[in-house]
């Protein structure tokens, strides 16, 4: 028998978060989320900034973390519905831009003291503060575990040097989650830790990467004699590469198409716009209209498979080795969606400025060059093919040398 009672409190819901976002979303950001993550950090435009602080102070841009510590306390049932009135709205997550929510935070509510959790959770959920994630560095890509950023114990105090790589927005954090070698003598997995490092300090120094794509997400980082407190290691001393894992997994979580980014223009709409309709309201050109139908197949495939993951994880620890799929199944549709704009735009998808061109058609340009990014960060499409391979599929790991 279903439950009356549980619907109408959840339509009650309903209404409250929409009567919410009509007072607090800013309608000059409608539909601008997937613009923002091309673009890379933003600065605080008023409408942003305002967004940003009335999300995070009602706990809505992380919905089902603990009261405790500014979260929303939602059900997951409420935070479904809250996601659907976002979209209807055209409104998006301004935090999940960042490492805080996606990553940061959920890593620390798994390893985190009572103190660490207390200290670094309520400005995540509020949005004051931004976190990277330092793990890659000039000789440790792929091979994360060759690291070696030294992390030194100096009897009240850690000593950092080294660096890293591919930093995605550390020129404006304030604070970075960094994989560090605390033991150089021990087998190269086992002598990690996962440290919380003050960014804002004189021993690091951020150089921005500038890309194809006009922006500057990513950052050379360099640790010349940092410090931290001997409470900064997220978990136990040394085990800081199943820390590191578990990140990871947040990270890749967070990149399967659950984040919010507001309800884009259908891309059917855009075809019939750019290469018009027939006598019967399609798409022009049949086989423009093939491929537009077999993305947005993908597309719904890719949904079924994300809530049948979901639901199929209720009750254990969160991400799991699904993400690995649905991270390469993300990553195909949105290059996909991205490559299938340009072609229907023709020489008005190829602009880079100019009054001759549209903002959502200069977007477009942006998002198919920073999408390209996809197959390679959280782990690169072939790095989840292994995963896939041998912890879901089970297959034979011939990956070792003979």
């Amino acid at each position: 028998m279903a439950d009356f009672g549980a619907d109408v409190e959840l339509e009650t819901f309903r209404g409250e978060a929409r009567a919410w976002l009509e007072a607090n979303f800013p309608r000059s950001l409608k539909g601008k989320g997937g613009m923002m993550a091309a673009e890379g950090p933003q600065s605080d435009a008023s409408d942003l900034k305002a967004w940003k602080k009335a999300i995070g102070e009602k706990g809505w841009a992380t919905p089902t973390w603990p009261t405790e510590y500014g979260g929303g306390g939602l059900s997951p049932q409420q935070a479904r519905v809250l996601g659907q009135e976002m979209a209807r709205a055209g409104a998006f997550n301004p935090l999940t831009f960042g490492m805080g929510i996606t990553m940061i935070g959920p890593t620390i509510m798994d390893y985190g003291t009572p103190e660490q959790k207390a200290k670094h959770l309520p400005p995540i959920i509020r949005g004051e503060v931004q976190w990277c994630v330092g793990y890659s560095e000039p000789g440790a890509g792929s091979d994360l575990a060759s690291l070696q950023t030294r992390c030194e114990d100096k009897g009240d105090h850690w000593l950092i040097n080294g660096s890293k790589i591919w930093t995605s927005g550390a020129q404006e954090s304030a604070w970075c989650g960094a994989l560090v070698r605390t033991d150089p003598t021990a087998k190269k997995h086992e002598g990690i830790s996962f440290l919380l490092l003050d960014m804002k300090q004189p021993g690091v120094e951020t150089r921005p990467i500038k890309l194809i794509s006009g922006s500057s997400p990513f950052c050379e980082t360099f640790f010349t004699d940092a410090v931290a407190p001997k409470d900064a290691i997220l978990g136990q001393i040394n085990v800081g590469w199943t820390v590191g894992k578990r990140l990871l997994q947040h990270e890749r979580a967070s990149q399967t198409g659950a984040g919010g980014m507001g309800r884009p223009t259908p891309l059917e709409d855009i075809a019939k716009d750019y290469v018009g309709v027939d006598a019967e309201g399609r798409i022009a050109d049949l086989d423009l209209r093939s491929r537009v139908t077999q993305h947005l197949m993908d597309g719904r495939i890719h949904g079924l498979t994300l809530a049948r993951v979901v639901a199929e994880a209720k009750g254990a620890s969160g991400a799991t080795n699904a993400a690995s799929i649905l991270k390469n199944s993300a990553t195909n549709v949105s290059q996909a969606r991205a490559e299938l704009m340009l072609e229907m735009m023709g020489s008005q998808g190829l602009g880079w400025e100019g009054d001759a061109f549209k903002p959502e058609e200069l977007e477009a340009v942006s998002a198919w060059l920073w999408g390209k990014a996809m197959s390679i960060y959280g782990g690169s499409a072939e790095i989840q093919n292994n995963i896939i391979s041998k912890r879901i599929l089970n297959l034979p790991d011939n990956t070792q040398s003979t």
